[in-house]
């Protein structure tokens, strides 16, 4: 006890480890914490940092032995930078330890009134309530999913229904309506990747937009939406270009119409540009209703969601049926390996329900920073605005980021499922085309991040003596390409490779 007082004389964020932690924590995070870099800087650091490309840059670079917290490198690694979806192994970390690997996601089908079975007729509306479930109808979960909104038309079947004399509503009260985080990018909000996050989301929240294009200058022809029903409509300012994809989409959560501009590929019989879905909770709604319509069930009203008619908001519904989401090891395993913002999103919010009662990503990212804080990392310097890293207010520091991958390493129950999903270098996700060299194969596993002018990649490596290696490089304001920051990035992964 009287050296842990020592070291919180010296290191006062250690004060925040809860007592029953105390020898756990003392086993590994004072080697680290007091570390003295005894060998020379790395070659391999050096030169990157004296390249002409980072005369403006900064970077945050750690690398320490994952056995015993010893520091192998360490430059500038307590600045605070922007990381990009690196971000997303604090919010994975976070979601494993607090939520548990087998947790999931319910989504309820249900109704309230009353079922008239002479006349067949459902007096009351049809609820599909949202639970949070971030992957529902996801094609990355086909399998799991498989037709669940027939199967639904199917249950409602069995119950005798063939008139509703109400609607079909969505109830997507499960988190706030605030489906963005506050300072993201306008130019990003109405892109698949930027898509918002509901109470209840349905098929990655993205829409496809299919295009016909001809010839270099012409205008590309819409020719059709997947899913359909979403009634949204797009002025088309796109033009045929190149080979690339350069096209943007822009609109608004809960919006009806938006804009396609930039430049897609020349002579494309069928080009998709995916999109994100502005009102998932009504676009569930008229799917199903038109569905039950399909099956020869009638319903009498349009569909709605309960944010734009709050007074069908039940207290309570009759369960026809229950959809359940894969569980969060795997969602987990989906969100890291191809950098999935939404899933991110998602799990900040469900944090904040959990936790603090509030599907916010407020409340999130307050749950996220108590848990930092009670395993002994030291957030003062960590900016966290949201769960995914798209926020460019987002700042942590390449220090706090490795103490975080060896407390999952060292100390938690679910390092495996953690571990299992960060992509493979060279091989799958984000890293299928970097880490290439053969050096790397079956060594290294990380996460990557990317947005102008930031690359950085966390993770876990071994030598070649069989010495297990935690790295985050975090890299800001470079100039040139991305491309030549990725090959420094590997020679200082390599050297350590090489010599430890």
């Amino acid at each position: 006890m009287r050296i842990y007082r020592q070291l919180v004389a010296c290191y006062p964020h250690l004060s925040k480890i809860k007592p029953d932690n105390m020898v756990r924590k003392l086993l590994f995070l004072p080697i680290f914490l007091i570390s003295v870099v005894s060998s020379a800087q790395l070659i391999s650091i050096e030169k990157f940092l004296s390249d002409s490309s980072m005369f403006h840059g900064s970077a945050s670079i750690c690398i320490i032995d994952a056995s015993n917290g010893e520091v192998i490198a360490d430059y500038s690694a307590g600045k605070s930078l922007s990381q990009a979806s690196v971000m997303k192994l604090i919010t994975t970390s976070a979601s494993l330890e607090l939520l548990g690997p087998d947790y999931t996601f319910n989504t309820i089908l249900g109704y309230t009134g009353r079922i008239k079975k002479s006349t067949k007729t459902l007096k009351g509306n049809l609820i599909i309530k949202g639970g949070g479930d971030p992957a529902l109808g996801s094609e990355r979960f086909n399998e799991h999913y498989e037709h669940f909104i027939e199967k639904w038309v199917e249950e409602v079947s069995k119950l005798g229904i063939r008139r509703i004399k109400g609607r079909v509503v969505t109830d997507d009260s499960y988190y706030d309506y605030k489906p963005v985080p506050p300072n993201w990018s306008w130019e990003d909000i109405g892109n698949y990747y930027g898509a918002g996050v509901y109470g209840l989301s349905i098929y990655d929240n993205t829409l496809k937009i299919h295009l016909r294009t001809g010839d270099t200058g012409s205008i590309p022809l819409i020719i059709g939406m997947e899913p359909s029903g979403s009634g949204f409509e797009y002025l088309n300012y796109l033009l045929a270009s190149g080979s690339s994809d350069q096209g943007f989409v822009y609109s608004a959560p809960y919006s009806n119409n938006g804009w396609i501009s930039g430049t897609i590929p020349v002579n494309t019989e069928d080009f998709a540009l995916p999109a994100s879905i502005n009102n998932p909770p009504l676009l569930a709604a008229r799917i199903l209703s038109e569905k039950l319509h399909s099956a020869g069930i009638k319903v009498k009203n349009g569909p709605s969601s309960i944010r734009a008619l709050p007074q069908l908001k039940p207290h309570s519904i009759k369960v026809i049926t229950r959809t359940i989401s894969p569980p969060l090891s795997e969602i987990i395993e989906v969100l890291n390996h191809i950098s999935f913002n939404l899933y991110a999103e998602h799990l900040i919010k469900e944090l904040g329900k959990v936790y603090k009662g509030e599907g916010s990503t407020r409340a999130g990212t307050e749950v996220v920073i108590e848990f930092l804080d009670s395993i002994g990392i030291e957030t003062s310097g960590m900016f966290i605005e949201d769960g995914s890293g798209l926020s460019p207010q987002d700042a942590i520091n390449s220090r706090e980021l490795a103490s975080l991958l060896l407390y999952m390493k060292n100390d938690s129950e679910h390092f495996q499922e953690f571990f299992n999903s960060l992509p493979e270098a060279g091989k799958e996700g984000t890293l299928k085309n970097v880490f290439k060299d053969p050096l790397f194969d079956s060594r290294l596993r990380a996460k990557s991040g990317t947005l102008t002018r930031v690359k950085s990649y966390a993770g876990y490596f071994t030598t070649i003596s069989g010495k297990e290696m935690i790295f985050s490089i975090i890299v800001n304001n470079f100039t040139g390409p991305s491309s030549k920051i990725v090959s420094q990035i590997e020679e200082i992964i390599k050297e350590v490779i090489l010599t430890r």
